[in-house]
């Protein structure tokens, strides 16, 4: 997800299964560039199969993100803020992010989405276990 100066554009990572992390990060920061100046193509934001949206470098605390055809499904990731957990039986501030995942039923099984949300909560909370692939 890219801010563009006319609104918000979801250019699309081609062959991201293939790549590494530091070839993703470099392929986001040439689509944000080409969105940025406005010289990204249609043909740079069609084909997608899933969206990652994160609304919390807005201030999003919370959103139902929508799926755009023909893509089956959406995850939003929202801003981290701190809230009160009960940890060994005391309150404390603790950092908290909310995500939502859109999926389209047709496609995703339920258990299957709540199985994703579950990884993608273990590796925020825990970076190593992707990169370890734990």
């Amino acid at each position: 997800m890219v801010a563009f100066t006319l609104g918000l554009v979801v250019p699309v990572i081609r062959n991201a299964d293939k790549m590494n992390f530091a070839e993703i990060e470099k392929e986001i920061n040439t689509l944000a560039k080409k969105a940025t100046d406005g010289s990204i193509s249609i043909d740079e934001m069609a084909g997608g199969s899933f969206t990652i949206s994160n609304g919390g470098v807005y201030g999003s605390l919370l959103s139902t993100p929508i799926i755009n055809p023909p893509q089956s499904a959406i995850l939003g990731m929202h801003s981290i803020v701190s809230r009160p957990m009960v940890v060994a039986g005391n309150i404390v501030p603790r950092p908290m992010m909310y995500i939502a995942l859109t999926y389209d039923h047709r496609l995703i099984d339920g258990r299957e989405a709540v199985f994703f949300l579950r990884r993608i909560k273990d590796v925020v909370e825990d970076p190593r276990r992707l990169l370890l692939d734990i």
